[in-house]
């Protein structure tokens, strides 16, 4: 009797405080974390969960967009969404291999461009040389004594290497204009091949702007200008100038950039890399976004001021604007000329100089883009 008085006892504390514990348990309001997932017919959480989509980072095309701008340029005002290069320009190089920047002003651009990029995931590269000089004149001259000793060739590598880690530059382009002898040719090799072999494992590339090298009247070989083209296996871009080919012979605006010039110089270099071995994705076609007035006494103009005056100047490749008349390239022109990069199989397309290009439905910077993403039933109309 005692027993089962016991088993009975045993029996009642175990189902109660099971009762008591399950009813205490239930009492609790139910959380994300209580209820991880469901299985059958289980009931749902109270909360409902709703899955938040990760953002997605900027994936761009293959073929690359590549927009140079000038120092002074705002920062904001830049088309990072459209480019995947930005090519801050220019540093200038010292007789001795020093690197000098426009000031200070120069700088926090640089580094305002830096910070506004990466929000774009698009590259930002320094570019070096240009034409003109900060301390005066050519930059040729300085250029070339600073590449042809050895000692101020290694001194000017490594303190582009140094700047390009310091601020987070994703490379270095080198604007070498332009090369007038074999002895040029030369040094400008081992300058690129040393500066290749430091950028090169820090996961940063190393482009060039280069002439033509084809005569805009004749469509013949400019010699004046000479490369070595074994160097061109140093780099990731090599940036076709394709315009100012008013200067071929008599001066002559109509010569600036047309469309013929252009399909020139690129059956000229994808000629060239294709008998030396390499890639036409190398090869990246520009365009100006300038126009170039018949009468060389008179400055050129932006592309966006072409635009501000007459939208409708959007479809032309010749106004008459102030009692001048000006040569460029209009849409229909920008646009042939991409599609004409991407059936010859080039890397895409680059812009002298970002900073001059329309805003807004007009904008050259944004047709481009379009037809290198393959967006052919995009249209664009000018404003009434």
């Amino acid at each position: 009797m005692k027993k089962r008085i016991l088993l009975l006892m045993i029996v009642l504390v175990t189902f109660g405080g099971g009762f008591i514990s399950g009813v205490l348990y239930s009492s609790k309001k139910s959380t994300a974390e209580d209820v991880l997932y469901t299985i059958g017919n289980t009931p749902q959480s109270v909360k409902n969960l709703e899955l938040k989509a990760a953002p997605k980072a900027k994936t761009h095309n293959p073929k690359v967009l590549i927009g140079y701008v000038q120092d002074f340029r705002n920062p904001d005002e830049i088309d990072y969404k459209n480019l995947t290069h930005v090519i801050f320009s220019f540093g200038h190089p010292t007789v001795d291999g020093k690197l000098l920047l426009n000031g200070d002003q120069a700088l926090k651009n640089l580094r305002a461009i830096i910070s506004n990029a990466k929000q774009h995931d698009t590259k930002v590269i320094l570019a070096i040389g240009g034409w003109y000089h900060i301390n005066g004149g050519e930059s040729y001259d300085y250029f070339k004594a600073a590449i042809s000793n050895e000692n101020s060739r290694k001194k000017l590598v490594n303190e582009l290497v140094s700047l390009a880690d310091r601020e987070n530059l994703d490379g270095i382009d080198i604007d070498f204009e332009h090369p007038r002898s074999k002895d040029d040719a030369r040094f400008l090799a081992a300058f690129s091949k040393e500066l290749s072999s430091l950028l090169h494992p820090k996961g940063k590339e190393l482009s060039i702007a280069v002439n033509a090298k084809v005569h805009s009247v004749t469509g013949t070989e400019i010699h004046s200008v000479v490369f070595d083209p074994e160097m061109f296996q140093y780099f990731d871009h090599v940036n076709l100038m394709a315009y100012d080919g008013q200067w071929d012979g008599e001066y002559n605006a109509a010569n600036l950039s047309p469309y013929s010039y252009s399909a020139n110089i690129v059956s000229y270099w994808s000629n060239l890399f294709d008998r030396y071995g390499f890639s036409r994705e190398k090869l990246v076609l520009g365009v100006p976004l300038y126009a170039q007035p018949e009468d060389s006494a008179i400055k050129q103009v932006s592309y966006e001021a072409l635009i501000n005056n007459n939208p409708a100047n959007v479809n032309k490749d010749k106004v008459s604007m102030n009692g001048t008349i000006y040569h460029y390239n209009g849409h229909s022109t920008l646009q042939k000329k991409t599609k004409l990069a991407l059936d010859q199989k080039l890397g895409g397309m680059m812009l002298w100089e970002a900073g001059l290009d329309a805003r807004g439905q007009n904008s050259a910077t944004t047709l481009i883009a379009s037809v290198l993403d393959n967006k052919d039933d995009i249209r664009f109309y000018t404003k009434k």
